[in-house]
């Protein structure tokens, strides 16, 4: 764990595992507990939020642009598809703020379908989440969402959350396993 930190500037930060958005103020002491796929988990002397990567200059590192439209960027090789292992890698970014594993690691996956199209390709993703009661699941599903669209070649993402079948500790790849010492 980081030592504690003040706030730069107010920003939004989002309950966990509630999911509620709430407004931390300028000054405010936290502790850095998770610092993974650019978005942070800090902890006050009451809660623990997920701060976003726009947000980070607020704890003192660079903030990071807003992804971008999925088209290619300028001056970028222009593509029309995507790579499923683009997408993969895409995802091995989006962390749950209270596990140090990333999304695929932890057997959130569970589908994944690209179609090309004349502009771009269609990337939906269907996923779950270790509990069916957990907040953070537009937030974790909107980062993954996100972070598909940045792709140069993609059109449209959608991620839908799903809860069939029921995730275990046995879906959690050995890599995940590895890191959380399983």
């Amino acid at each position: 764990m980081h030592p504690p930190i003040l706030l730069k500037k107010s920003c939004e930060g989002i309950r966990i595992p509630s999911g509620e958005s709430v407004m931390l103020e300028e000054g405010l002491e936290v502790s850095i507990v998770q610092n993974l796929g650019g978005s942070f988990t800090v902890r006050t002397d009451s809660d623990v939020f997920r701060i976003a990567p726009r947000d980070a200059d607020a704890l003192g590192f660079a903030a990071q642009e807003a992804p971008g439209s999925g088209l290619p960027k300028e001056g970028s090789e222009d593509k029309s598809s995507v790579d499923e292992s683009e997408v993969w890698d895409a995802l091995k970014t989006c962390y749950d703020p209270e596990i140090p594993v990333n999304i695929v690691d932890l057997g959130l996956i569970y589908d994944l379908k690209i179609e090309s199209g004349e502009r771009g390709s269609k990337v939906t993703v269907q996923m779950t989440l270790t509990a069916p009661g957990c907040g953070m699941g537009p937030t974790i599903a909107g980062d993954a969402q996100c972070k598909i669209l940045n792709l140069p070649g993609v059109e449209y993402a959608q991620v839908d959350v799903i809860w069939d079948p029921p995730w275990d500790k046995s879906m959690i790849t050995p890599a995940g396993r590895e890191i959380l010492g399983l």
